[in-house]
């Protein structure tokens, strides 16, 4: 039986590019809350901005979604970073709420999400910046460790949400499989070729982490994952 999940929206943020660091790069990363009513796009919510839409943004990455449970944890881990970045927002995400994690959010977990409707995508694969915005070369290789990455929604139908709204579980079809399940996969348990096999099967799952873990699958090999974390060729 779906189990009963309505939580309330506690912060709704959006970004604009701007430069990150010393070395001429720009993100979106900084977040700022609103309380005005947003249009909910195909692409993600109006007024926020990407850099890099290689890597971010897009169908599959239209919103990011962060657990302020979390936040503690953080400034109790780095309290020599930027600690008061660890609010909502300091992580790049658009929502904020208490009562989801990616211990009790599934892949392909269908959400409303104000009057849109969103979908669970896949869980965010943390990278350098991070690093930059936060202010500790490290917290990029630990949100990946520790499983806080947060997660993505691609848009089912659109509409508009505001802070304060509500999102209310409408379907799990894949119950089995908590964002929890697939962040032990891609970086703990990694060459599990049983579990492997039955990922790529999964129907909602994007092509790229489709493609992953054929990767591993076919090359019994991990990728690389520290130009991602660290920014060293970036």
């Amino acid at each position: 039986m779906q189990p009963s999940v309505i939580v309330a929206i506690d912060s709704l943020l959006t970004g604009r590019v701007q430069p990150i660091g010393t070395a001429g790069k720009f993100s979106g990363i900084a977040k700022q809350a609103t309380l005005e009513p947003l249009t909910v796009t195909l692409l993600g919510i109006e007024g926020d901005e990407q850099a890099d839409t290689r890597h971010h943004g897009g169908r599959d990455k239209a919103i990011h979604h962060y657990a302020a449970e979390h936040y503690r944890a953080w400034r109790e881990e780095f309290p020599l970073a930027d600690t008061h970045k660890f609010a909502p927002g300091g992580f790049g995400e658009n929502i904020s709420t208490v009562g989801l994690t990616e211990e009790t959010v599934c892949l392909g977990d269908r959400f409303r999400l104000g009057d849109a409707e969103v979908q669970v995508s896949q869980p965010r694969q943390p990278c350098w910046k991070l690093n930059v915005h936060l202010g500790h070369s490290r917290i990029a290789h630990r949100v990946q460790s520790s499983g806080r990455t947060g997660w993505y929604y691609r848009v089912l139908r659109t509409g508009t949400v505001s802070a304060g709204d509500t999102m209310e579980l409408l379907e799990r079809p894949l119950p089995q499989w908590p964002l929890s399940r697939i962040i032990a996969l891609l970086y703990h348990d990694m060459l599990n070729t049983t579990l492997l096999a039955e990922f790529v099967e999964l129907e909602t799952l994007p092509q790229g982490w489709r493609e992953l873990a054929l990767g591993r699958l076919r090359s019994g090999q991990v990728e690389d994952w520290e130009s991602r974390l660290s920014g060293l060729t970036e």
